[in-house]
């Protein structure tokens, strides 16, 4: 057995925190998950300018890939919103699966609890991904979820890991 990184991409509010805890909850191995907001805290990364946010997903990177190591299931929510971080993520871990968190825009600003995307709109934060960053769709990934939600999704992780 080993670990595998398991890293959800998508918008904001896409649903990755509320389906990596629902996989977590299913996994039979023992699993943790690394949601962006948390550890954006742990690292005290307040900013989200380019080179800054670049560093934060090198830093998530190397410390999902570490606890991977010790046969972990790491299941990471974060946007990561350009494919260099994802690269990197899959670069470093042991095991890497892309599950990309596929919405619209406009899904993720209809269940947006923290209201991001309305602060974007009145032009409150300007560097959120799909509202003023870009965000790179991924290429190829390994799993496709319909938001958070998605029990394909679940059982796709599942049969990958376990």
């Amino acid at each position: 057995m080993s670990g595998t990184v398991v890293w959800l991409t998508g918008l904001p509010a896409s649903g990755k925190s509320t389906l990596a805890e629902r996989i977590r909850a299913r996994l039979r191995r023992p699993a943790i998950v690394l949601d962006s907001d948390e550890m954006r805290l742990a690292f005290e990364a307040e900013s989200y300018a380019a080179g800054d946010r670049d560093r934060f997903y090198r830093l998530l990177a190397n410390v999902a890939a570490v606890l991977a190591r010790q046969d972990l299931v790491v299941l990471v929510a974060a946007t990561a919103p350009r494919r260099s971080h994802r690269e990197h993520a899959r670069a470093v871990a042991p095991k890497f699966v892309e599950l990309w968190v596929r919405a619209s825009v406009a899904e993720a600003a209809a269940r947006d609890v923290k209201g991001l995307y309305a602060r974007a709109r009145a032009g409150e934060i300007t560097l959120l991904p799909g509202a003023g960053v870009h965000y790179e769709e991924p290429s190829s990934p390994e799993i496709i979820a319909e938001g958070g939600l998605d029990e394909a999704a679940v059982v796709a992780v599942q049969n990958r890991v376990e």
